[in-house]
């Protein structure tokens, strides 16, 4: 049985796209209060809007940039090679960072998605509430700690490629 069939909604009192409950029940277990999911959605919001932010700023300062731009350089002489190195690597410096807030970017908008379709707070692994704890700490969490646990534990396991 999937996470939609196991969710029931108690008390719902504005149906629709991204529809706010008193409570998210799954199989009978109260999974978030409507104010901590308030809450939650406004951390994640607030988040999102901060690492928008820090990525468009990236995007301008360092990725539209020329290398004669960014190294400040107006002449038509060639760059020295230790330049232009140093440029290269504050530009994939740069690319690095933004992928990795790009990544967790989208796991942002998985979690306000999950919000709207109303399996918020539930594991994918396991399909058993997250704990209010660990939603608090890190709101667009995917998993439950235990099956977290279970993950890192096997990604150690296996040999590196």
């Amino acid at each position: 049985m999937s996470i939609k069939q196991n969710l029931s909604m108690k008390n719902s009192f504005w149906l629709g796209f991204g529809g706010w409950y008193n409570c998210l029940l799954f199989k009978g277990i109260n999974v978030v209060e409507k104010e901590e999911l308030q809450k939650l959605k406004a951390q994640l919001e607030q988040e999102r809007a901060k690492i928008a932010d820090g990525l468009n700023h990236i995007e301008k300062d360092n990725l539209n940039r020329s290398q004669r731009d960014a190294s400040g350089d107006l002449s038509g002489y060639s760059f020295h090679m230790a330049d232009m190195a140093t440029d290269n690597f504050d530009r994939e410096f740069s690319l690095e960072i933004a992928s990795g807030e790009q990544t967790l970017l989208n796991r942002i908008d998985e979690a306000l998605g999950k919000i709207k379709e109303g399996t918020y707070g539930i594991c994918e692994n396991c399909e058993k509430p997250i704990s209010m704890k660990r939603l608090k700490a890190v709101p667009y969490a995917k998993l439950c700690i235990k099956c977290k646990e279970d993950e890192e534990k096997s990604e150690r396991r296996e040999p590196s490629s």
